[in-house]
Order: C-alpha cells, then structure tokens, then sequence
C-alpha cells in the first residue's frame, strides 16, 4: 500500500514521511526553498509546540484534525504517522490495550466512533469494511461473526481491515504531511514505550484523587438518608425472645416505595406527646415488610426510659445515617498506599506495574472434585486448577454456571493445603450467607461475621454467625452473664465491663480456630478482625462492589486474591453521579481486565432450558455457554400453558397500552402490561404451579406496586391470598437468584420510543437469565424495536415462533416486520439522558450508571456494547465523482451514523416533516429525567 499523501509534490521528495517520527528543521527548509512557491500560503500553518490544542498527538504533538484519532478509553489522541514501522496511534492501542477510538469533528470522517455497524464491536483491529451491493455505501463489520454473515445487501466476501502495515487507512486518518512534522517532536519507538508505561503507573494521580470521590458518595448518602424522615406513623409493640421491645410501623405503598432502609439500620423512633410523655428511643430494623406486607419492625436498645407501649399513634420516625462503610473504604485506600498491606507482586499486579503474573508455584491436589460434594465440569476444573497457581485470578461465571460450588471448591483446597485461614466475602448479605452454606457443607470450619445491628436477624446460618458461635460457647463466666443479659434485659457497669472482655477474647477464640471467615467486603474492616492476617482472599459477585470496597479485604494482607463475577451482569450502585462519571462506578473486576487480565470463564450452564439461554449465550458470552441441562430436563409434563412454539418455552407477548406515571411522580406503570402479568400467573397456578416458583421482574417500583395490587384485587384463582408467594421485585433484586417461572414487565410503552434503562445490557442479560423452565416478555415492540439491543432480542423471538400480541389462549405470531433500530446521536448517548435511570426501584428515584461500552473489556466481542444494528439507508445516497474509486470500494466516504457512511452529505437525525433537530432538547422533555427537588439539587452541583 502506498503510504505517500497526494496533497503535494513535497511527498515525492526523497524523505519518507510516512515511515519516519520527525523531519528536522534542516530538511523542511531544504524543501521551502525548492518548493517555496507550494509553500508561502502553508508557513503560517505551523505551530508551536508551546501551544499545543486539545488534539494534538500526545507523543509527537502533531494536531492535523484529518491525521489524529482519540483514544476513547484514556481520551488522549494520536496521529497515523508513524515511529518505526508502527503508526502513533496503533502503538498506543497495542501498549496500553485501549481498543476503542473515535475521529475529530473537523476530520473527513467528522466526529465518529468506529465500530461495528451489526454487533457494535469497538476493537479497531476486528473491524474492516464491505461495500453495499446496490448502493455506493461501504459499511464497517467486525471480522468475526457480522463479516462472516450472508448478507443480501453487503459484499461480505470482500471485507478488508481499517488497519493496514500498522496504521488507519487514509481515509480514516490521514498520514501527516511534511508541514505536520516540521515542529513534531522527535520520537522513538523506545521513547514511546517508556511513555506509556509511565502513564500506566499514573504519576498524575494521587490518592486523595479517589478519597474525594469516596467523600463525595458519602455526603450524598448522608444527605439521602437523613431526608427520609418520617411524620404521622402509627406503632404496634411486642417483645422479642430476648427481651427488647419490638415496634412495628407500617406505611403507604407512596411512603415505602420512597423509603430506602436495609436491615441493621439505626433509626430513632419520637413520640411528641404532651409535656412530660415526650420520648425518645433507638434500634435497628431486624424485618422488612414482604412484598404484600408493608411493616417495618425495629428492635429498641435497651434504655432506662421505657417506651410509651400504651399509644400507638403520633409517632415519627428519624433515620440515622451510618458513615461507617466509608470510613472503612477510606482506611482500606490508606493502608493500601503503605504497599506492606498485601505481597508485592500482587500489589504491581493491581496497579498495572506488570503486564505479566510472576512465577507462582503450587503443588495441585491429585482430586480437584471435593468428596461427598457436586463433581465439577471440565471448565470448572480448569478454573479451579489455574487459580491455585496464579497470585491474581478472575472468574466469569454467566448465569447457572455454578459460581459458588467452583469458589466453594477453591477455598476447600485453599483451606486444607495452605493451612491458613481463608477471607470469603461479597457485597451483599445474601451472597455471603449463600456461599458460607455451600462452604460448611463441604466440612469446612466456617466463621459468619455480621455487623452488631445485624446479629439479631434471622438467617439459615444463624449457627455459623460469630455471635451465635459466642453464645454456645463453654466459657462459664460469659454463659452466666448471658442468661443475665437475657432476663434482665441489661447489666450493670461492672458485669457489662466482665461482659464485653470475655467476649472479645471468646471471638478471638473462635476467630482463630475458623478455616474460613466469611462477611461482607465492607465488613472485612470490621474491629474484630482487625489483627488477622489472611493471605487468602476470595470476593464472590466482585462486579458490584466499587473497587475502594474491594479493597477492604484485599488489604487484610492477602498474597493470592480470587475475583469471581461477572461483567456481563449488574455492576456497583453509585448514587452520586459525578462520582459514578469520575470512575468509582467501575469495579476493580472490570479495571483488571482492562488492564489486559483474561478472565477464565465457567461455560456450562445449569439454570435455564436450553431455548432460554441461547440468546445470552450468543449476545453476552461469545455463544461459549453449553447447556448442563436438556429439554427434557427442564420440561414440566403436566403444564398445557399454549406456548406459541411447541417445545420452547420462551415468549414475548406484546400489548400497546400506554405507560402511566406512578403515584410517586417519579416512576412508571403500565396496567395493561399488569393485567397481562395477572392471566399469566392465574393459568400457571391453576396448572399446579406453586406460586414460590414464579417471580415477576420489572424496572420500575410504580409498576412492582401496581402489580402487586392487581394481583390482589383482581386475580382469577379463588384463593386470592395465593398470590401474596409470587415475587414481585426489581432485576437487582433477582440478580444471583432464580425461579422456575420469570415474567418480565418491561412497562414503557410511548410514541417517541423512549426507553430509559431498558437500554443497560447488563440489566437485561440479568433479567432474562433468572429462568429455569420458561420465560415471559410482556411489552410493547414498537416502543422496543428502535432500540438497536431490544431489536436483536425481538429478532430472536421472531425466529423462535414467540413474538406474539392478541389474547392469551388464541396468540397471534406478530407478522409486522420489525423496523430497523437507528443509532442515536453521541451526545444523547453520553450523559444526556442519565434520568432515564429514573424509577429503579434500586435506584432511590436517582440516576444510576449507565452501561457503556467503556465500562467492560475490549479482550472479547461480547463484552462490548451490543447491537448497533441494521441502521436504515435512503435515497440521500449519491456518487461523488471527484473521489477517486477504490474498486470494488469507495476511497473517501463520510459518515451518516457510525458504521455507516455515505458519499458526501452528513446525515443528522430529522423530524419525519422538517429539519434537523437537536436531540438534546427532545431529550430533556422525557418524563425520566429527575423531577424531585433533592435530585435536582445533586444535579445542578
């Protein structure tokens, strides 16, 4: 390929632009005066390196907005001309593994991210492009699968890569021409590898850089919980087992679906009764109210003012907020700085220092099954064997692959071979107690440490948690004053004094003896395990804690840490956006293999018919998921439910009803949808299903509410109380969990096809994998199709014989073609409509983090964005004659949408009946945008 620009003669010189970093100030002069003519309108072009734009090359400083690309990962830009053999910004893609760019508004191309226009892969080295069959349009396909594809509109068989001889085609970028490189600095390709491992070390960052977001999230929780007080509350008494008052307070579905409180949270209950009956008392919550039951049930602290049991209304509630989580992320940063916290290999590993695992020798067990326990796959084993012999290990298991019988299997090995004690956490409770189980099932010493809030709630491993552990213990003293404890209610100073020091000492007992503790990744920096060390550290669902809370337990002195998750699914809730932006919204799981880590993905799934779960298969997981289980396997015989396809369980049933919005203002309905939901559940149960196999999954809390009242007010079977044991929740609810039956209410339903969250991949991949025996879609297509993800997913229903509308028992295959999806404009892809989060019921009525491409790796083609899909052409086409033809391809296209581009006219999204418009101002209309004065506020900081 010819390298050489045709802009001027200059190139026909004897110096190689192309191949060479820099052009001395010699050879430019030499070349002004033999071309001085070519070059009085050019001189005043050249700048200084003193002042440099926004774009300039960050290693030559060349700033042509033809010649330079941004990286989308580190937003730097490079230009094509090359150091070496290797143009500026191919070097930077291939040293610091950034695979996604994007072009310079003022380039040829305009301002435009390459991708993938089928499948929405980013990796500039999987893409190329075909030319239209019947048009004069090329289009960009990723190598593998789109390009592989039979197409009827496409010359696939001709695809050709965008990056040729180690650099962008010219028409993507061009190469820089002698006047770019007159002030260029000169660069090796030595210098530049130097370069970029510096930048990989981020001596521009500092520690109080990620503190600051930490404190950011802080204040905006604080400020959250301290404004959910609440006025006007009735109380209903009772006493515990071990003797504490309990108070019960129920609400309005408007008040609860507003209140955002966890187990173990303080609240301080008032009672403002006249002159001396006022009163005040703290506990913590112990109960939630169940989906049909909205009572919240606090256990008091005991106080030597008894409570006013004799009234039960004029009560008001206030919350406390606890910083503690925080503190703990804020002290795990602290102590991480100090390198000592955890081995030196692993502490380079985390920071990028190494781009290669050292050397780690360990013998392997003979057996890798543990006996008595469920025997692995082959993927499982593999797993387990590469990570006792690495420092660092990520694990990605999508959904009913068997996360936690492969880390149960790892920490039994760890256990019993290193013979040192072993740190399991989690971010959430529930997690944590499911994997403790499995590990004392397995004949492990298990220690569960709660926080103190929490040591009165019941749980299934009550038997494991430290305090129950205490309470069974044989230490005479601390028995004795246990019984006191429980009769009395409290003790005096001196026996509480004797009290808290031989329980201590009765925890460290305890703590000591365990081959295994288990506790959230925030509670790892809880006091009592403050001087154990442990080497070992295993973080289960490690995609949802913000890397500050992952290091909570990795700092604990760990020298092998186990990550196990998955980036395809929901990743951390971070309420205060301009951290989310800043970074915090990224999990260390998600960081590692940006940083190139391979994550070892379990392939066999377990949980869903196999008609269920080849969609994700194929969309998240590269179509690398097996099925551990057949049809018949998952076929419940005495079912006749009239599935449209015979033999696939699988269904989306579309209704057109209009979404409504909810009685909060802030989230959505859709009674059509709810009623729908209804005649589903009312024919499962009358088949014999029991209602805990079924669970309802929606978005949003004003529809959860809608359908629980529905269901209970409206259901078809006689026993109308039956529905009080079907699920209703939210998908971060679901996530880890399943049930046999899933219906999934998407609930927006409108004209202008506005989605909100409906958008986030990994929100689907979660909802529409929790399925066993059969899934069940209800929404509206038309709203869904524009959508370039819904469309793929539509797409397969439609192939499946299970896109259907009409009623229940006579569906209609829906036989309308499905429009094709457009792709929207980047900015109303980048941060302008973040209120479409709006109404998650994990949300707290406040814009949650988007999903984006930049969020995951770059090391595979389903960890991308999805689909950008089938975005449509017109008759706006036309030849450009003055563009030399590149046959059977065109030589200088531009854009119309990202992987799309036409000949000479830049197409802009339209209004069916005029102009252009903008879509930032459509997009500020939509009714997800933040309404609440609080969110307002955060938003306007």
């Amino acid at each position: 390929m010819n390298h050489d620009s045709p802009l001027t003669s200059v190139v026909n010189q004897s110096i190689d632009v192309s191949s060479e970093s820099s052009l001395s100030k010699q050879d430019l002069d030499k070349l002004i005066n033999q071309n001085s003519e070519n070059f009085v309108s050019h001189e005043q072009e050249i700048l200084s390196l003193t002042a440099l734009p926004e774009h300039a090359c960050k290693y030559c400083g060349v700033s042509n907005p033809r010649c330079v690309v941004r990286c989308d990962i580190c937003k730097k830009w490079f230009c094509n001309g090359k150091s070496g053999t290797t143009s500026h910004i191919i070097s930077h893609m291939v040293l610091s593994r950034h695979h996604e760019v994007s072009l310079h508004s003022d380039s040829d191309l305009g301002e435009t991210e390459l991708e993938c226009y089928s499948c929405g892969n980013k990796d500039p080295f999987m893409l190329g492009f075909v030319s239209a069959k019947t048009d004069t349009i090329v289009v960009i396909l990723c190598r593998i699968p789109c390009s592989q594809a039979k197409d009827s509109d496409w010359n696939t068989a001709n695809w050709q890569p965008l990056v040729e001889e180690r650099c962008f085609l010219d028409w993507i970028a061009d190469y820089p021409t002698p006047l770019d490189m007159a002030n260029a600095r000169a660069i090796s390709p030595l210098d530049i590898s130097k370069l970029e491992r510096q930048w990989r070390s981020d001596e521009t960052a500092t520690l109080e850089d990620i503190k600051d977001l930490i404190d950011a999230t802080a204040q905006y929780d604080k400020q959250l919980t301290e404004s959910q007080g609440l006025n006007y509350i009735s109380v209903s008494w009772s006493m515990s087992p071990h003797n504490y008052h309990l108070a019960k307070f129920s609400l309005s579905s408007y008040d609860s679906s507003n209140l955002k409180i966890a187990v173990g949270d303080e609240i301080i209950l008032h009672y403002d009764g006249i002159k001396e009956e006022k009163w005040q008392g703290s506990g913590y919550v112990i109960k939630l109210p169940a989906t049909y039951s909205e009572g919240f049930t606090l256990e008091l602290q005991p106080s030597s003012v008894k409570p006013p049991t004799e009234h039960n209304v004029g009560f008001r509630a206030e919350i406390v907020w606890k910083g503690i989580s925080f503190q703990r992320m804020q002290a795990a940063l602290t102590t991480f700085a100090e390198k000592k916290s955890i081995s030196k290999d692993l502490y380079d590993i985390l920071l990028g220092h190494k781009e290669e695992q050292p050397e780690f020798t360990a013998k392997l067990p003979e057996a890798i099954s543990v006996p008595n326990f469920t025997q692995l796959n082959p993927s499982q084993v593999n797993a387990v064997k590469s990570v006792l012999q690495q420092r660092l290990s990520l694990i990605q298991g999508p959904p009913g692959t068997g996360k936690t019988v492969t880390s149960a299997t790892i920490v039994y090995h760890l256990a019993k071979s290193k013979k040192k004690k072993v740190l399991v956490t989690a971010s959430s409770n529930i997690a944590v107690d499911h994997l403790a189980s499995k590990l004392e099932d397995i004949g492990l010493k298990v220690v569960r440490v709660t926080a103190r809030s929490r040591e009165n709630v019941e749980s299934a491993i009550d038997h494991l948690s430290l305090s129950s552990l205490v309470s069974n213990t044989n230490n005479p003293v601390l028995k004795k004053l246990l019984k006191k404890k429980d009769e009395l209610g409290s003790l005096s100073k001196k026996d509480m004094n004797i009290y808290i020091s031989q329980t201590k000492k009765a925890e460290a007992e305890i703590l000591a003896e365990a081959h295994v503790v288990c506790c959230t990744c925030s509670g790892a920096g809880d006091k009592r395990l403050a001087n154990i060390k442990f080497p070992y550290v295993l973080i289960d669902e490690s995609t949802q804690p913000s890397e500050p809370e992952s290091l909570i337990p990795i700092v604990k002195g760990a020298k092998q840490v186990i990550l196990v998750g998955d980036h395809q699914q929901l990743g951390p809730v971070i309420l205060h956006n301009g951290a989310a932006k800043a970074g915090l919204r990224q999990s260390l799981f998600e960081r590692l293999i940006k940083l190139g880590h391979i994550p070892i993905r379990l392939e066999v799934q377990y949980r869903m018919h196999p008609s269920l779960s080849e969609f994700p298969s194929n969309m998240f997981y590269d179509g690398s998921l097996q099925n551990g289980v057949s049809h018949e396997q998952r076929l419940i015989r005495r079912s006749s439910f009239p599935w449209p396809a015979p033999g696939i369980p699988l269904l989306f049933w579309s209704s057109y009803g209009t979404e409504e919005i909810s009685i909060s203002g802030t989230s959505f309905l859709n009674r059509s949808e709810a009623m729908n939901c209804e005649k589903i559940i009312s024919r499962l149960l009358s088949e014999g299903i029991k209602p805990h196999q079924i669970g309802v999954i929606t978005p949003y809390q004003g529809q959860r509410d809608y359908i629980v009242q529905y269901l209970l007010m409206n259901g078809a079977h006689p026993d109308r109380e039956i529905y009080q044991d079907v699920e209703v929740a939210s998908v971060d609810a679901f996530q880890g969990r399943e049930k046999d039956f899933i219906i999934f209410s998407c609930t927006r339903s409108n004209h202008t096809n506005t989605i909100g969250f409906l958008k986030d991949a990994r929100r689907l991949n979660v909802a529409i994998t929790r399925a066993k025996y059969g899934l069940f879609v209800l929404g509206n297509i038309k709203t869904l199709q524009k959508d370039p993800l819904w469309n793929r997913l539509l797409v397969h229903f439609r192939d499946k014989g299970a896109l259907v509308e009409g009623r229940l028992d006579s569906f209609q295959l829906y036989t309308a073609s499905l429009e094709s999806a457009r792709f929207k404009s980047t900015a109303e892809n980048n941060g302008l409509n973040q209120g479409d989060n709006k109404g998650d019921l994990n949300s707290n009525g406040f814009s949650n983090p988007k999903f984006t491409a930049e969020d995951l790796s770059s090391t595979s083609f389903s960890s991308l964005h999805p689909f950008r899909a089938n975005v449509d052409t017109d008759s706006r086409f036309a030849s450009n004659p003055s563009i030399p033809s590149m046959s059977p391809f065109l030589n200088q296209p531009q854009w119309t949408n990202p992987s799309t581009f036409q000949l000479n006219e830049q197409i802009r999204p339209s209004t069916p009946d005029g102009p252009p418009v903008d879509l930032r101002f459509i997009q500020g209309l939509n009714l997800d945008e933040p309404i609440s004065e609080l969110t307002s506020r955060f938003n306007n900081l």
